[in-house]
């Protein structure tokens, strides 16, 4: 991959790169980053895990509806307990 020489399709992204240009317009590799895959997210900050919703997204969002089922079959109780006792 660091043998790359434009024009032709970056190795990383697989862009088009025109003749003549410093780097991937599309990702930013360049001669200087060895057109590496880790070049494109490198410097940004990002934290180690991959991106999407980490497991405690998901998780906190599973506890939440549980929560608000749970919320709606005990409302759903007291009414019918409210309505049956009536006199």
């Amino acid at each position: 991959m660091e043998n790359f020489v434009p024009p032709g399709d970056c190795p990383v992204c697989g862009e088009h790169v025109e003749e003549g240009s410093a780097s991937c317009q599309s990702c930013g590799s360049c001669p200087q980053s060895g057109w590496s895959e880790d070049a494109a997210y490198d410097g940004l900050d990002l934290p180690a895990e991959s991106f999407g919703e980490s497991e405690d997204a998901v998780t906190k969002g599973k506890s939440t509806i549980k929560r608000l089922v749970l919320a709606a079959a005990l409302l759903i109780g007291v009414v019918i307990l409210f309505v049956l006792t009536k006199p």
